[in-house]
């Protein structure tokens, strides 16, 4: 297999510890090389590439390559520094080191439809940048008559390994067509398990997709409250005594849904801390981590976090969710799932049974795709290409009073906190400009002041009971798919509806 050079190795340095940072890069390299994350014949990044990542200078990154290929660590191969064939893997109690901190598509691309209106809602656009030759050839080649089987899981396994920081085998990786429908397989098994509706704890705000699936498939969703780290495991129910006469709740949920890595809607990331956290809670309450790694490739600052299942020493708390959604599209429902040892013949088991929603051919065009070092580059653009767009709304909005686009460290859409976010929303509608309002993603969006435009009521019916959200944010989510020509009309006419209009203003003053 013929691996791509921008490989983003979970590589980090911490500049309050006493060892050098050298030190720490060769440290950790023994330590992946130990566990088993890199194996011989990995590439890893190069020295200016890992230098510009982490910060630091590219001498610094030079010199800890040549102590590690001077140990027999490394060697060099076609201008690529790789894990040399002779290493030999001794298994390491040590952690991972962690930071704390459609098939083819046309060639004319068209986010605004025949209506006029322009589309800036998450996941509403194509993503003109996939077509390419590349793309293309993958899916020619895949569904070509001779086809030969190419892997998809082993190149998966090898893009948890090196990307995520998650060693797993081939065969312990299910195929999915995406996040809710590996969700619903997860549900499904740890329902028949339990013999009962499972209580499923899911972040609010929150992708409500995802909690949807919980409704759909029976069960009950029980909103829990997110802050600019993600979801707080100390607001999870935990059927203690609360100390005020009442109980905390009778039972506790059997599962918990999150985006450890980048918290959507409002893009937090969950510290090493409070995932610990996190694992303890579902270990002491017999519950089932299920981690969406949402967005985890797309992070363009700061050092990505490994998956949340590479804490999981014992394999037997998370279930880690990816999709290939915001890379590739929505047209491409290909994705993939880990699971706790004990959880994996079951899912295999009923994966069998209803059959897989995912072609042979889309299977052979991603694993060509992966296995060209396409993925990795078109990834890399998509990086590039999102925070170019992230930027261009920050500038049109910069000096509009009481806007404000929220930080975030990567991703594919954009949050916009506005004083009125219902007003926002509908004038933007009226001139062809569609936005989607912050208000959507809290589960108990329709207790909110009555009639919200552009807000689904059904999240609100389809969640156990919760109290309106206490936080008094008001906001636009704003997808970064649209192509550039797009977001910039989009953001014209979203500037000319934030900005204070004069005449308004004074009329409203005037009749006060």
């Amino acid at each position: 297999m013929r691996h791509a050079r921008a490989v983003d190795v979970p590589l980090s340095v911490d500049r309050s510890s006493g060892v050098s940072l050298g030190e720490q890069l060769v440290g950790q390299v023994r330590d992946l090389v130990a566990r088993g994350v890199l194996c011989a014949g990995d590439p890893l990044p190069s020295s200016r590439v890992l230098a510009e990542r982490l910060g630091i200078s590219r001498g610094t990154v030079v010199t800890a390559w040549d102590v590690l290929a001077g140990e027999g660590y490394l060697t060099a191969d076609r201008g690529a520094t790789r894990i040399a064939p002779g290493v030999r893997v001794v298994p390491a109690a040590s952690e991972l080191p962690i930071s704390t901190t459609p098939p083819r598509s046309t060639r004319t691309r068209r986010s605004v439809p025949d209506t006029g209106q322009i589309d800036l809602r998450p996941g509403k656009a194509v993503i003109a940048e996939l077509d390419t030759p590349a793309w293309r050839g993958a899916w020619r080649d895949a569904a070509s008559a001779d086809a030969g089987a190419v892997p998809l899981r082993q190149h998966l396994a090898d893009y948890l390994r090196l990307n995520r920081g998650v060693v797993r085998e081939p065969d312990d990786i299910v195929i999915t067509a995406g996040a809710r429908d590996g969700l619903q397989l997860v549900l499904r098994v740890l329902g028949a398990l339990r013999g009962r509706r499972l209580r499923v704890a899911v972040e609010d705000p929150g992708y409500s997709a995802l909690r949807r699936v919980v409704e759909a498939t029976g069960h009950i969703a029980i909103p829990i409250p997110v802050d600019e780290f993600g979801l707080n495991p100390g607001s999870l129910p935990t059927g203690e005594w609360a100390g005020t006469g009442t109980w905390d709740v009778v039972e506790t949920p059997d599962a918990v849904v999150v985006t450890p890595g980048h918290q959507y809607p409002l893009g937090g990331t969950m510290p090493v801390s409070r995932r610990l956290e996190l694992l303890r809670w579902a270990r002491g309450h017999r519950a089932v981590v299920i981690e969406d790694d949402y967005d985890s490739e797309l992070r363009y600052t700061g050092q990505p976090l490994p998956a949340l299942a590479a804490l999981d020493a014992d394999r037997d708390t998370v279930v880690t969710l990816g999709s290939f959604t915001k890379v590739l599209g929505n047209g491409v429902g290909v994705g993939h799932l880990v699971a706790p040892d004990d959880l994996l013949p079951r899912l295999h088991t009923l994966r069998a049974e209803l059959g897989s929603p995912v072609s042979a051919v889309a299977q052979r065009a991603i694993a060509r795709f992966m296995d060209s070092g396409h993925l990795q580059r078109h990834t890399a653009r998509m990086r590039r290409a999102y925070r170019r767009r992230r930027s261009l709304i920050a500038h049109a909005l910069a000096d509009l009073p009481d806007v404000a686009v929220v930080p975030m460290a990567g991703g594919s859409h954009a949050v916009i906190e506005v004083p009125d976010e219902a007003a926002a929303v509908t004038g933007a509608a009226q001139r062809g400009v569609l936005v989607s309002g912050l208000g959507e993603y809290w589960a108990a969006s329709a207790s909110r002041s009555g009639a919200r435009a552009m807000t689904h009521a059904r999240d609100a019916a389809e969640v156990a009971p919760a109290e309106p959200r206490a936080d008094p944010r008001e906001g636009l989510v704003l997808g970064l798919t649209a192509a550039d020509a797009d977001l910039e009309k989009g953001m014209r006419v979203l500037r000319d509806v934030l900005k204070p209009h004069p005449r308004k203003h004074r009329a409203q003053h005037g009749r006060r």
